[in-house]
């Protein structure tokens, strides 16, 4: 079930941005249904015990969708994203999502994933736990 702060981040959106919200977080949460989700750094994020997956936020030009072990995909769309090993795919109409991508890289943040729960305790290093 979507948390309801996730709800209205979505609602705050400007009407594009806010069917591409919509549209990921209906498809994010179908796939991961056992995943906690809420508003993680003011942004909607899905855990799968307590390590951060998924998610997605609006940026100015586009809506960012990130998988936090995403570098670690071999998925060609999916471009890297800051210094660790988080991915993303940018979005700017809800036409350009390919909801069979989409599960596929859902899929493998499930069964692909780097302890992004543990970082600070290790000081900023990341250990792969699948």
């Amino acid at each position: 079930m979507i948390n309801p702060d996730i709800t209205d981040y979505n609602e705050m959106q400007a009407e594009s941005d806010r069917e591409i919200c919509r549209l990921l977080s209906t498809i994010i949460d179908r796939e991961l249904d056992d995943a906690e989700n809420k508003i993680w750094h003011r942004h909607p994020v899905w855990f799968l015990e307590g390590n951060p997956v998924a998610g997605y936020s609006k940026l100015k030009d586009s809506v960012r969708l990130l998988f936090w072990s995403g570098q670690s995909f071999d998925e060609e769309e999916l471009k890297v994203e800051g210094t660790f090993k988080a991915a993303e795919k940018r979005y700017t109409s809800v036409q350009e999502i390919n909801e069979d991508n989409l599960k596929r890289w859902l899929e493998k943040s499930r069964n692909i994933q780097w302890d992004y729960k543990n970082i600070v305790k290790r000081k900023g290093q990341l250990i792969r736990l699948k």
